[in-house]
């Protein structure tokens, strides 16, 4: 039912099957080592900057035809790897009439009390839903999708809390919530053994790392870059394949927004809760963030902030190549994808070539994740008379474009702590960017003493082409403020966010998880 593959198909590195093939196995939810980007860059880092650590790759995606070749060499410390994809198409179960474990369903009702309120779960009964899902013991996928008991139940569920008049819609919701579930026991079962597992989110990848917790008994940490529950609320408040009976409200982050809309969110508000639960510890990259996953469940003692962090020497060669004139060219390094709203960013040029004609916007970043959003901005590029302008690059060598640049700009509705902007500050770029995440602290500092070192640059509105535009001409057409700006990121980016601190911090962590780990994980006994 799920591939799992390895890129040299060394059966060797796995070990006799008694003995754990890694200590740390990766849990990683659509990046690495198949997406580019910034998470995939830290995962590939840390990998890399901790070779004494065995580590396993476990990645999953939602589709194999989302995702082509890796695009990351395993470092020789990766030992295990499997891929795994949470919609399968293949070997299609087919309908068959059964009754289905009603018992199983009469806990996980219970389950699903405790969620809807709020309620911290009781181990035992995460325990017994988890470690027997997919079972006889507990609701298999075929009970799940085809038995009387899940009719029953879903049908009983609808009548009495769904607000919206179709049936189709909510049923199938239900069916696309739930089916992957099973993909994850799957993995959770057959997942070799291991001394500790790491997500580097919540969703499907934190819920895979408290199933494992539950069923094994082993240390589960948990690493979160961006709020992965607010990414996913901002997705689904824009998603256009939920049907919202009230026309209205579609597409927003109104509070009436539809049920089915609002049944999505408190699904992923849930199984973060749940990821949070068993995940100990719990790290974010920002007090921010931290703070944030406290309210969104988070256990504050188990909370703890470990920046992101760069090899500052890597960018010397790029520091030294920068040209002694300002170049008017601004770059957006990322993903294009709407999250990083582009758009504006395209729009700040026709603004800023009103008054620099000299000026250019690149984009430099993987284009394949969202090819409708990458058509609208070449359209939109195109529609404003910036062909000449606006320069869609593609995937590039950063040390490359970074001494090109006069500055790095951030647009994103939503960022974590940014790895772009370090380079940049490596490389002698100051930065423009929304007042998002960590950015405020970046630019402006995050102590007294680091603020003390001035700003590398500025924190614009979110989506506002005209003020970005301003507080970029207020750089390049003031070569002191811009030297200064400069000036700031450097210094700020050696004394706070060099990888060695990174390193040593995520070395600790993992030494303290595999110390506490060190009694053989055990095995749920599963009831048939």
């Amino acid at each position: 039912m799920n591939s799992a593959i390895r890129a040299d198909t060394d059966k060797s590195l796995r070990g006799p099957s008694t003995e754990p093939v890694a200590d740390i196995a990766l849990l990683l939810e659509g990046t690495y080592p198949y997406i580019r980007g910034g998470v995939s860059s830290w995962v590939h880092q840390i990998i890399a900057g901790l070779p004494e650590i065995r580590f396993a790759v476990i990645f999953i995606g939602a589709e194999q035809e989302m995702y082509g070749s890796a695009q990351y060499q395993f470092p020789s410390n990766v030992t295990h790897v499997e891929t795994h994809y949470l919609m399968q198409h293949e070997k299609q179960l087919k309908p068959n009439s059964r009754k289905g474990n009603r018992r199983a369903f009469s806990e996980m009702d219970e389950l699903h009390a405790y969620m809807r309120q709020s309620e911290s779960i009781p181990s035992e009964k995460m325990i017994n839903a988890f470690s027997r899902l997919g079972s006889g013991g507990g609701i298999s996928k075929e009970d799940f999708l085809y038995s009387e008991a899940s009719w029953d139940y879903i049908t009983g569920q609808y009548r009495q809390r769904c607000t919206e008049p179709s049936f189709v819609d909510y049923f199938w919701a239900i069916r696309a919530m739930h089916t992957p579930l099973f993909v994850l026991a799957d993995i959770a079962a057959g997942l070799p053994p291991v001394r500790a597992v790491h997500a580097i989110s919540t969703g499907y990848a934190g819920l895979l790392g408290a199933m494992i917790r539950l069923r094994r008994n082993i240390p589960f940490v948990l690493t979160e870059h961006g709020i992965y529950t607010k990414e996913r609320k901002i997705d689904l408040a824009q998603a256009t394949w939920i049907h919202d009976h009230n026309d209205d409200v579609c597409n927003t982050l109104h509070d009436e927004m539809g049920y089915i809309r609002g049944l999505w969110i408190k699904f992923y508000e849930q199984i973060g809760r749940m990821a949070y639960a068993q995940a100990s510890p719990i790290v974010s990259l920002y007090e921010g963030n931290r703070l944030r996953q406290i309210a969104d469940g988070a256990a504050a003692e188990k909370t703890l902030v470990i920046t992101n962090g760069i090899d500052v020497q890597r960018y010397q060669a790029a520091l030294e190549k920068r040209p002694e004139e300002i170049p008017p060219v601004l770059g957006l390094i990322g993903r294009v994808v709407p999250i990083k709203d582009i758009k504006t960013f395209i729009r700040t040029l026709r603004m800023l070539v009103n008054e620099r004609p000299d000026a250019q916007g690149w984009i430099v970043g993987p284009e394949d994740e969202d090819p409708v959003y990458v058509n609208e901005c070449k359209e939109l590029a195109a529609s404003l008379g910036l062909k000449d302008q606006v320069k869609f690059l593609g995937f590039q060598n950063m040390l490359e474009i970074l001494p090109q640049l006069g500055l790095m700009v951030l647009t994103s509705i939503s960022e974590a702590l940014p790895l772009v902007v370090l380079e940049a500050f490596a490389s002698g770029v100051p930065c423009l960017a929304t007042d998002v995440g960590s950015c405020r602290e970046l630019i402006e500092g995050r102590s007294e003493e680091d603020r003390a070192l001035g700003a590398a640059g500025s924190l614009v509105f979110i989506a506002d082409p005209e003020g970005t535009a301003k507080a970029a001409l207020e750089l390049l057409n003031n070569p002191p403020r811009w030297h200064a700006a400069q000036q700031a990121g450097l210094e700020r980016v050696k004394r706070y966010y060099n990888d060695k601190l990174m390193f040593s911090s995520y070395g600790d962590l993992y030494a303290k998880a595999l110390d506490s780990g060190l009694a053989p994980a055990r095995q749920p006994s599963v009831s048939t």
